[in-house]
């Protein structure tokens, strides 16, 4: 479509501020500064080479593409990557969007330039699959690559950051969807590596564009709540600076108004108004040695008064991402709280820059020396070798459980320290030991005093694991734990023994099927019968034939049929031959909430997909369907276990009625699961729901009896 004078003249305009800004000029100027010509005239040659490649797409704002890159790998000199970085940047997205191969680049540029941008190319789009499922294996792919060179999650980070900026042009729910996805992956990943100044301002940018009236409001507050910030940054460091030089610390203050995000996120998790929230302001004190930090925050807290319970020491104890300083908080002037900082000058190269801090490609080092790139290779590594045979949308569900900024620190018994993401419990630290003494642990001791495992942890405890050499992995733990490690190893578990459960489920209600045709159920072992059935539902082997019948998506009575003779007819409708109940199926028998079956009811059942075999009582509404579409169940001899109890109670609310009525339940050894008390329509008359669990009706009887026994009772029944 023809654009109109307006948008060309626009476009132009547009596109001259950005070339002069993001050209390769602008470009080759930052790097003559660190690097060397040659190196240079190879930068300004990929330019050229992308350019061509590039030649009449444009950007959704108008410019020319080529920009993107040369803009990306602007962001990569700031942090004075080396060459071989910057022409992957710059070349980063020609694979993807121009059709060159990989194999090309290698002969124009070399064979490392090709694998840094095809591990930042996404997977090309597969027939079938959604969005969702083509992001989750582009960022899996990403990752992997990552295992083989750092420098990939650079280029990509700096690529979003150059979209994050530009995303104004964007319609809103590209906008919302690109945004939500920056503060749920590359900020924290960011975080994760050290990179601070691309995480802020990503997360400030991410927030602008997925809640635009909260950002506003919450810059206007700040601003209008701080009144002149340069004039109090410029108090604050000239009177740090002065008293630090008189006291023989060289040191320089730098103050920052704190990022709007950061400051959302305190409100939200410490439940603060805005106004609340009293450390606005931050400062950093950058000195030359170790022993210089502690003698700056002896100055520090001399001159302003220091806030109680607001000292961390992250110099004796770093973060997993290799950030190291001191921080406390103070009183600052007219009352503001802030927040200073104190590093030496490495420590603060680190915390702004991360595993990019100290690079060490340029002197041929592939895999990088310095102990940030160190620990992010390590994290990459765990990540695969926990999750890497989960499918793509569970492996990056785990990746976004395990980027926890926060952590606590616990002891183990023997006294090793063990780093946990906040709010992780003692399952948590028992799979991040081993798996096994994760399947297996019952309980936990913190400081010698027995707690339930769903107990968070604290700084400094000593946690020991209690286990069971029978125990297994409990679905309530998903609701508590925090790893990704925990809950992937607890989701693998019950998974095979929903599998396992299925099987034999499904073994017993086919053979039962072939009972009532006369059908031996040798049939099953016989490869000339049992081949044909299986092609029929494009299954791969017996196994896969029993897990489906019992998982509910076939009916064991339409499968056993194929079995049939050639020729021969369905026999007449009987009596079919009840499956029995030993009440230990597992997950693969599900229990009615409707009635609340118990052994020694008359019962059936249906199957259900996912749930397996759903049982109810006979008289049950739900259980008054036509009868071809329910299963005859009777309860085994061998039947154990609880099972839960509907009770209604009416009765006058004379005072200390429910203390009565629980402490019966509990002397006719049952537990009470739920306690309903719906309003009272008037009067003292009173309506009362228990959901208690007994082993069978006559235990129920046992407790009816008992609760009928108490004065202020008038009915009791089972619902």
């Amino acid at each position: 479509m023809e654009l109109s004078v307006i948008q060309r003249l626009s476009y132009a305009i547009r596109t001259q501020r950005v070339e002069r800004e993001f050209g390769i000029d602008a470009l080759s100027r930052a790097l003559e500064s660190y690097l060397p010509d040659r190196q240079v005239a190879e930068v300004r040659r990929a330019a050229e080479f992308a350019t061509s490649l590039h030649e009449g797409q444009r950007r959704s704002s108008g410019e020319p593409y080529v920009y993107h890159p040369l803009a990306v790998a602007r962001t990569l000199a700031e942090m004075r990557l080396d060459h071989t970085t910057l022409i992957a940047a710059i070349l980063h997205d020609v694979i993807e969007d121009t059709g060159v191969s990989k194999e090309s680049l290698a002969l124009e540029f070399g064979q490392e330039v090709a694998d840094l941008v095809d591990g930042v190319s996404k997977v090309t789009r597969i027939e079938g699959h959604t969005r969702a499922e083509m992001q989750a294996q582009s960022f899996r792919k990403l990752l992997l690559a990552m295992t083989q060179d750092l420098r990939v999650i650079l280029i990509k980070l700096a690529d979003r950051l150059h979209n994050m900026r530009t995303l104004g042009a964007v319609s809103v729910e590209k906008r919302r969807r690109i945004a939500r996805e920056t503060l749920e992956i590359y900020a924290p990943i960011a975080q994760r590596l050290g990179i601070y100044f691309i995480r802020t301002e990503l997360e400030d940018l991410a927030f602008a564009a997925l809640y635009p009236k909260r950002y506003a409001v919450l810059q206007q507050t700040v601003n209008a709540q701080l009144g002149d910030t340069k004039k109090v940054i410029r108090e604050v460091e000239q009177k740090l600076s002065t008293t630090l030089r008189e006291e023989g610390i060289g040191a320089s203050v730098v103050g920052r108004q704190k990022n709007v995000y950061g400051i959302y996120q305190k409100m939200l998790r410490k439940k603060l108004k805005l106004l609340k929230v009293m450390d606005l302001l931050g400062f950093r004190v950058i000195v030359s040695k170790v022993d210089d930090c502690y003698r700056a925050l002896g100055v520090v807290h001399h001159v302003y008064k220091p806030v109680p319970g607001e000292f961390d020491d992250y110099i004796a104890n770093p973060k997993t991402n290799g950030y190291q300083s001191l921080h406390t908080a103070c009183i600052g002037p007219s009352g503001h709280k802030i927040e200073v900082q104190i590093r030496t000058r490495d420590m603060h190269h680190v915390a702004e820059s991360g595993i990019a801090a100290h690079w060490q490609y340029k002197q041929g080092a592939r895999d990088g020396s310095s102990a940030p790139q160190a620990r992010a290779r390590e994290w990459v590594a765990g990540l695969f070798d926990d999750f890497g045979a989960a499918s793509p949308m569970d492996f990056i569900e785990n990746v976004k459980v395990d980027l926890y900024p926060d952590e606590v620190y616990v002891f183990t018994p023997k006294g090793e320290i063990r780093r946990l993401p906040k709010g992780s419990t003692p399952v948590d630290l028992a799979y991040a030991v081993h798996s096994e003494l994760g399947d297996r642990c019952v309980s936990a001791r913190l400081d010698g005093q027995l707690v339930p495992l769903s107990t968070v942890l604290g700084n400094g405890q000593t946690v020991e694991i209690i286990t069971a050499r029978r125990a297994r992995p409990n679905a309530a733990w998903l609701n508590f734990v925090k790893t990704a490690k925990a809950r992937s190893a607890i989701r693998n578990y019950l998974r095979t023994q929903h599998e396992d459960e299925a099987v034999r489920l499904g073994r017993r209600l086919l053979e039962i099927a072939l009972r009532e045709l006369s059908v031996p159920a040798t049939v099953l072992k016989d490869e000339a019968q049992l081949v044909p059935v299986l092609q029929a539902y494009k299954l791969a082997d017996v196994e896969e034939l029993f897990a489906a019948i019992g998982s509910g998506q076939r009916l064991a009575a339409l499968v056993a049929r194929h079995f049939l003779p050639k020729g021969a007819s369905d026999p007449k409708e009987g009596q079919a031959a009840a499956l029995a109940i030993e009440g230990t199926e597992g997950l693969i028998l599900d229990y009615a909430r409707c009635c609340y079956p118990l052994p020694g009811d008359d019962i059936r059942g249906h199957v259900s997909v996912g749930r397996g075999i759903v049982v109810h009582r006979i008289e049950c509404k739900h259980a008054k369907g036509r009868a071809q579409d329910w299963i005859p169940l009777t309860w085994s001899d061998k039947v154990q276990g609880d099972f839960l109890a509907e009770l209604r109670i009416n009765g006058y609310n004379k005072r200390g009625l429910l203390a009565r009525i629980t402490a019966e339940i509990a002397n006719a050894e049952s537990s009470i699961e739920n306690v309903q008390m719906p309003d009272r329509a008037g009067g003292e008359a009173v309506e009362m729901r228990f959901l208690i669990t007994v082993r069978d009706r006559v235990h129920l009887a046992r407790v009816l009896r008992r609760l009928r026994r108490i004065d202020g009772i008038e009915r009791v029944w089972r619902a």
